[in-house]
């Protein structure tokens, strides 16, 4: 890992373009010139309108895509594949209807070899972390959509990644529901200091989140600013502060969708 002032760095983007090309629509720019460093420990969110590549990005992060100028590390390497040092949490909870919870967040220990005693232990370890141990034997349609996020959280967190990559995890829940799995969330971060880099719509949910917030521009996604959220942790939604920081980039953010057209 590269040493810098904020620290050890995990994630480097340096001039990361990406291009998807047809023959029928022509050539289409979705990142352009990205550079970005995300480091040890640190949680970062990724905003921007609809269409800026904020996924686009994530993916190639995580090594499903790659980019068609530029270089992305991990760790000081190039990202060209998946890594085990990587995982990703995607709004589908994508957990085996088939298979208990257990079984769920055992599988990728499963597929590493690792023995079933020494599996079940791991695996009691991320339930207890993620509060379903009483749900090990239940299968995923009988948990609530919060519970089988929890589930995929647990089974991301299970083969131990030095970087967490989330995709809108909780985009598909209610409100309230939402507003306890960010909660449990930071609970889950502060207990193993992993790096997380998080895409959302939600204004709200990055500054409540985050210690970074990172807008992208619309495509040509580009990063047009980065705000530092230094407010403390447990952060009150209601503060006169947070009320500003949200204002602020939720404007940025509006007047990059008039530019536009695009919704966030």
């Amino acid at each position: 890992m590269t040493e810098t002032d904020w620290g050890k760095v995990w994630v480097k983007a340096e001039h990361v373009e990406k291009v998807f090309r047809s023959k029928k629509k022509g050539d289409t720019v979705a990142l352009d010139d990205v550079n970005l460093e995300i480091y040890d420990g640190e949680f970062v969110c990724l905003l921007g309108p609809s269409g800026c590549g904020k996924t686009t990005l994530l993916r190639m992060i995580g090594g499903l895509d790659v980019p068609t100028g530029g270089t992305i590390q991990i760790d000081g390497k190039i990202v060209d594949r998946p890594s085990p040092k990587m995982t990703m949490v995607f709004q589908e909870y994508s957990l085996f209807p088939w298979r208990t919870i257990e079984e769920n967040v055992g599988f990728g220990l499963e597929m590493m070899g690792m023995d079933k005693e020494q599996r079940k232990a791991e695996v009691k370890k991320r339930l207890d972390l993620v509060g379903l141990t009483n749900f090990a034997d239940s299968y995923p349609y009988e948990l609530s959509g919060g519970m089988r996020q929890r589930a995929a959280v647990a089974r991301a967190l299970a083969s131990d990644p030095a970087v967490m990559l989330m995709d809108e995890p909780f985009g598909a829940l209610d409100a309230q529901t939402r507003n306890r799995m960010q909660n449990q969330l930071l609970e889950i971060w502060h207990a193993t200091k992993k790096t997380i880099l998080f895409v959302t719509h939600s204004v709200d949910e990055a500054v409540y989140l985050s210690d970074r917030v990172v807008v992208l521009s619309p495509r040509p996604g580009r990063i047009n600013s980065i705000y530092t959220i230094d407010l403390p942790r447990p952060r009150d939604r209601s503060s006169a502060e947070f009320a500003r920081l949200r204002k602020e980039i939720l404007s940025e953010i509006e007047r990059l969708q008039e530019a536009t057209g695009n919704l966030l």
